[in-house]
């Protein structure tokens, strides 16, 4: 089915490696041209059959530098019509032994930085007979305990807030959505989860068998973006493969032939 984005002028913060590399990557097959920013290029270019992501630096903390990086978009096509706010993350650290500072550069690049860049969008956005549509990539550790990335959590539990009161504030223009990602595998996943087997295994705890990849996000990123999600907007598309199974039922020592009878054996009574 066709997206409806066939020349549609796209930005995507962080879009040169890992999952925005992917994101980048869907719209480019959805026949957009696809404006990639980040402080530095990536390692390769990113390209789908001949056509490549252009790239401009820009430290979206920076509000110059992004103001500078949607005229200079504006500029070079003439319109601005989707944003996706992908740059973001956070190393490891425990919350009782990291400095102010360094929660504050977290909260600052994972929250304040795309409400800085979705401001100087929508001002373009606003100015066009089609709008635009923002969609920002959050994760699922906004709605759950993140352990070792507490403040990210945070500021990811802030971006899906903002998604819905910028929904309203924006419309009818503007669509704001946000995607809520789980486990992605991206060229980085052995530093997280170790070899294959170890990536093997942590794939295994999802309901559908594996981690996501890249275009997965980019797929659901695509949708909200396109006039196939025209009357979608304030929303969040939860990507996790089904989420994580209860850890009360790796826990228990019941075995699932008695667990089985006792759930017949109540339906019988009841």
């Amino acid at each position: 089915m066709d997206s409806g984005l066939n020349g549609a002028i796209v930005l995507v913060t962080g879009g040169v490696r890992g999952v925005g590399a992917g994101i980048s990557r869907t719209f480019l097959r959805a026949g957009a041209t696809v404006v990639a920013c980040a402080r530095r290029p990536g390692e390769a270019p990113v390209e789908v059959d001949g056509r490549a992501v252009e790239f401009l630096p820009c430290d979206i903390r920076d509000p110059g530098q992004v103001q500078g990086l949607v005229d200079r978009i504006v500029e070079r096509h003439g319109r601005l019509d989707v944003l996706v706010n992908n740059a973001g993350g956070a190393p490891f650290a425990l919350a009782a032994e990291a400095s102010p500072k360094f929660h504050s550069k977290i909260v600052e690049l994972n929250l304040l930085a795309p409400l800085l860049v979705s401001q100087v969008a929508n001002a373009v956005m606003q100015k066009q007979d089609s709008g635009g549509a923002i969609v920002n990539i959050s994760s699922v550790s906004g709605s759950r305990p993140s352990p070792g990335t507490a403040a990210y959590g945070a500021a990811k539990a802030g971006v899906d807030s903002l998604t819905g009161s910028l929904a309203v504030e924006w419309a009818p223009k503007v669509r704001v959505n946000s995607v809520v990602v789980g486990l992605v595998r991206t060229e980085l996943a052995h530093l997280h989860y170790g070899d294959e087997a170890g990536i093997a295994a942590v794939g295994d705890t999802v309901p559908l068998g594996r981690m996501a990849c890249p275009e997965d996000i980019g797929n659901c990123a695509v949708f909200l973006a396109s006039p196939l999600a025209a009357y979608v907007s304030g929303s969040t598309l939860t990507v996790h493969g089904g989420g994580e199974r209860p850890a009360f039922l790796a826990a228990a020592t019941a075995s699932t032939a008695t667990a089985s009878t006792a759930t017949a054996s109540t339906e019988e009574k009841a």
